[in-house]
Formats: structure tokens, sequence, C-alpha cells
């Protein structure tokens, strides 16, 4: 079963047919609001706007591990991550696609971003942490969105919501990332814990603030790229769910159970539990 999580711009989109709600609550709190099965054309999958359905929770705000705990009681096993980004390069302008294949985490630790703890111990490898398959096929699809497509960039996540000061939008650029964001950890890294593959397609919307010729980043100047975009989204996500991608056999081996260091023997029966959702 695919998820697709809509972030900022990609709340919802127009030519789909909603379902049925699905349930929010888990051993983690709630799920963001708008979590519903859909249907695209003919295509059934789970729809979970990531901040909210009227776009009401920060990207601190937003409960990953409800989200992610959620999408897999739901028996979702792949995940198409859509975002707008800011690029840190000239050559991603506003209105591009990219793929990032690789992270940067610069949040400031107040998010929770792991299943582990609480008395189960564990770590899991995030050397990897996107599906190679999916994003393959992305970059070689794309093309027909009328957009220019980059691939095997790295994503840099910031807390936010402030955007960033000129000092560390270069600094950010000398680090090596290529766009930046505020939202993709810890989903990827959720993702990978639970079990389920994580394809994060990005839309740029600006430039942040690093290129002086430029007027810094305005919410205005964002939300003018975004009504484009979620039509590219839209249409992405619906030739990627018509697509039989070969599904990533390997990334059951990588979560919560292969890294779990605490004995089985010594958690309780919601740890238990828990345990038993993850690693369907």
């Amino acid at each position: 079963m695919w998820a697709i999580i809509g972030g900022s711009g990609f709340e919802k989109f127009s030519e789909v047919e909603a379902l049925e709600e699905l349930p929010r609550e888990t051993p983690f709190g709630l799920a963001s609001s708008g979590l519903k099965k859909i249907r695209v054309k003919h295509l059934e999958c789970v729809f979970l706007s990531r901040h909210g359905s009227h776009h009401e929770l920060l990207p601190s705000e937003v409960n990953y591990r409800a989200n992610m705990y959620a999408l897999k009681q739901a028996g979702v096993t792949r995940i198409l991550s859509l975002s707008a980004v800011g690029s840190l390069r000239k050559e991603l302008a506003p209105g591009d696609l990219v793929v990032p294949t690789q992270y940067l985490n610069c949040t400031k630790g107040t998010r929770q971003s792991t299943f582990y703890g609480a008395g189960m111990v564990g770590h899991v490898s995030l050397a990897d942490p996107v599906w190679e398959a999916g994003a393959e096929w992305v970059l070689t699809q794309a093309g027909r969105l009328d957009c220019g497509v980059h691939g095997n960039k790295t994503y840099v996540c910031i807390e936010g919501p402030h955007f960033s000061t000129r000092a560390e939008s270069h600094f950010y650029r000398q680090m090596g990332a290529d766009i930046i964001g505020m939202t993709h950890f810890p989903e990827y890294a959720l993702a990978r814990e639970a079990g389920i593959s994580y394809l994060p397609v990005c839309f740029v919307t600006d430039y942040d603030c690093w290129d002086d010729q430029r007027a810094p980043v305005t919410v205005e100047e964002v939300l003018g790229v975004m009504k484009q975009n979620n039509v590219r989204g839209l249409r992405l996500a619906t030739q990627l769910l018509e697509h039989d991608l070969p599904r990533d056999t390997g990334i059951q081996q990588q979560g919560f159970a292969s890294g779990l260091m605490t004995p089985v023997g010594s958690l309780s029966a919601t740890q238990r539990a828990v345990l038993d959702v993850l690693k369907s």
C-alpha cells in the first residue's frame, strides 16, 4: 500500500476522491488531521497532510512518530513524501523537482525522533535513507512534468519556523547541502525504523538567502510557486501509483526489530505490541 505525505502546498489535491477517514490514535498520540484513504484515478492509497488538513502544525509540532505509526497500522509499505524546499544552488531553480538521497539533520533535539526509548534500546542504520529504486524511477520519468529535474542531492533539515540567516545559509552550502527544508527529519528515520520504503520528492520554491543578488525568501514568494508545484506533484503521484515498482525487500531487515538490543522478554506487553506493529 502506498501513502502520500503532503507537505506545504500539498495539503489537498483536486481530482482525488476521499474514500474514508482512518484512525489517528496511536500509542504515541494523534497523527496529523486529514489522515484518509483516497482514490487517485482507479488506484487507492493513503493520504496524510503532514501539517494537518488546515495547515495548523508548525514543522516542530508535527507528531512524526504518530504519523508513521498510523501509516504502518494502515498497511503502508511505501511512502511518497511531497515537500516544498528552498534551493542552496543556483542550478536548482524555483519550480524544479529535486530528489534528495542524503540528509543533514540540523534540528535542535526537540522532536521525538525514534520509536526506541522508555526501556527499549536499539539502533538502525541511516546510511542510505532513501528508496533507491523509487528515486531512480522518478528521475527517469519526471521529465514529463515540464520542469527541471535533479537527483542525488542533499537536504538539510532545520528546526524552523524561521527561515535562515544569511550566515546559516552560507554555512549549509559549505556543509554540502543542496536544498533546505524543515520536515524530513525525523520522518525518514522513523520510516526506516517502521520498515517502510521512503521516497522524497521536493519542489523548489525559492533561493533561501545565500544569494546577495536576490531578496530574502518570503512567504508570499513561496505561496506563489506552490500552485504549479501542486499540479505537478499530483501528476507525478498518479504516474508512480500506476507503475509496479519493485519493493525494497531489504527494508524490513533494517528496521526496528533488527536494531533492538533490549531482550524482547524484558519488554512490557505494551512495548511488545508496538514491536509487533513495527516489524510486520
